[in-house]
């Protein structure tokens, strides 16, 4: 066995042989060149427990292949997209198959990574293309990622500089490891990745408070303790514990349902619910803990503005998937966005705020109404949208370039309301770049129509450093 990756995920790698037309053969193992070897990609998780299939063999029924053990003879069922042909480029360590440009760059940025880290990804406007994007040093701007395209010849084979061709890629990646010719790092090492974590089964939603174990308190935020805890003994999740009485349970179970649909890479996923009072939450754990904690952190203080950029972009891609889905955050800042291990952000307590039951929290009056981040048609009418979650992401945007320093510095909220009321918008914080303060206003505009879609946002974020520069690296000469 060895480790690989397999669509940015670490994988097992173990061979196969496939037979798709009669059942299994009786004979011995084939020769592992064969064109029918197969490769399986991902550890199979079967419940609590974790098991690799190896085998040799196997033939298709639906989605699922009847595979045998090269080694021990013995059959079972596998996920037909856990496998790729041997040899082929989905089994190389440097492969990552379906990841956009934006993703690739955070994923070589992220920890583990070095200059000269490097990944191979599919071409996301030219089917059949490919990109080599490979981690570099900028004195001035600190660590990079560059992007080279990846040509092919009429005739077969490939290139980057047309000087130096190759028959395939994994020739070309060879060369590029012992050679910069025109690169800017030599190709060091495939891109590292985090191991994901464990899947969560569907059927587990509802599920028994005593298989939860509590282990190390997070924090305190509105709606009660959050915990890193252990679920079943295996799975390492984070657990919000809501205050009793603070929201009806029936109103948070028929929300939570519909909460549940909501997956997307940028929002934490919601895996099961204890539905008795206290209601515990059960999400994935993020190991950074809030934003707004960490920007406060050595780690968070080092953050350049091209990573906070990046951050609102990923935010923005979040609630973009929100928009699409005609759903609301209500209560979208810094305190409510979690960071990963790899310093990348994703978006929690979506939908929460509407089922809160305390008055200190529901009145405008009250304590812990979060004024600062309110659009003024939702502090004065109640009336919560898209458009007031966009208010509230450029005050997010002012916590993100300040290191998580509380919006309006020195006003009461009192005075936030009254200044609002007269056209007074928040100026711009110290170092902010005019265009960001510029994507600021347009989120504070007085009519909820004139504000900028979520979608918008992601598009301006995502290229605000790339819109005037080539997006590839000219060719080696």
């Amino acid at each position: 066995q060895r480790i690989m990756q397999h669509r940015g995920h670490s994988a097992h790698c173990v061979c196969f042989q496939i037979n798709p037309t009669p059942p299994l053969s009786p004979h011995g193992p084939a020769n592992l060149s064969s064109p029918n070897n197969y490769l399986l990609l991902l550890k199979i998780v079967i419940k609590s427990a974790s098991t690799t299939l190896s085998g040799n063999a196997f033939h298709i029924v639906g989605k699922w292949w009847n595979a045998q053990s090269l080694l021990t003879g013995q059959t079972g069922y596998i996920p037909w997209n856990f496998v790729a042909k041997a040899h082929s480029l989905e089994t190389e360590q440097w492969f990552f198959k379906d990841l956009s440009r934006k993703d690739a760059e955070r994923q070589l940025l992220a920890p583990g990574n070095t200059k000269g880290s490097f990944l191979i990804r599919e071409s996301e406007t030219v089917q059949g293309s490919f990109s080599l994007t490979v981690r570099d040093f900028d004195s001035q701007q600190g660590d990079v990622v560059k992007h080279y395209k990846i040509r092919s010849l009429d005739k077969g084979g490939c290139y980057i500089s047309p000087r130096i061709t190759f028959n395939n890629i994994h020739e070309l990646v060879q060369h590029y490891t012992v050679n910069l010719d025109g690169l800017c790092q030599l190709l060091v090492k495939p891109c590292q990745n985090r191991a994901p974590q464990k899947p969560w089964w569907q059927d587990e939603w509802e599920v028994p408070r005593e298989s939860l174990k509590l282990e190390q308190k997070l924090g305190s935020g509105q709606f009660g303790d959050v915990w890193m805890g252990c679920y079943n003994n295996h799975t390492k999740v984070a657990i919000k514990c809501l205050k009793t009485g603070s929201m009806s349970p029936e109103a948070f179970l028929a929300e939570a349902n519909l909460m549940k649909t909501l997956q997307h890479d940028k929002l934490v996923r919601l895996y099961a619910v204890v539905t008795e009072e206290p209601i515990f939450i059960i999400t994935e754990y993020m190991s950074n803990g809030s934003l707004v904690d960490f920007l406060k952190t050595s780690a968070g203080a080092k953050l350049t503005i091209y990573k906070l950029i990046d951050m609102a972009a990923q935010i923005a891609e979040g609630m973009a998937f929100i928009e699409r889905k005609n759903y609301i955050h209500r209560d979208l800042r810094a305190a409510n966005i979690l960071v990963s291990d790899t310093v990348n952000c994703k978006i929690a307590d979506f939908g929460l705020a509407r089922l809160i039951e305390d008055n200190e929290y529901t009145a405008r009056e009250g304590a812990k109404f979060p004024i600062k981040w309110t659009a003024p048609e939702a502090i004065n009418y109640g009336t919560f949208t898209i458009k007031s979650d966009v208010w509230s992401f450029g005050i997010l945007l002012t916590e993100i370039v300040t290191f998580g320093r509380i919006p309006y510095p020195g006003m009461s909220n009192p005075e936030v309301i009254q200044s609002l009321e007269q056209g007074y918008r928040m100026p711009a914080p110290e170092n902010t770049p005019f265009e960001l303060y510029s994507v600021m206003g347009r989120c504070w505009m007085e009519k909820p129509e004139d504000r900028p879609t979520f979608d918008y946002l992601q598009s301006v974020l995502e290229d605000f450093f790339t819109a005037t520069e080539s997006q590839y690296q000219q060719q080696p000469q």
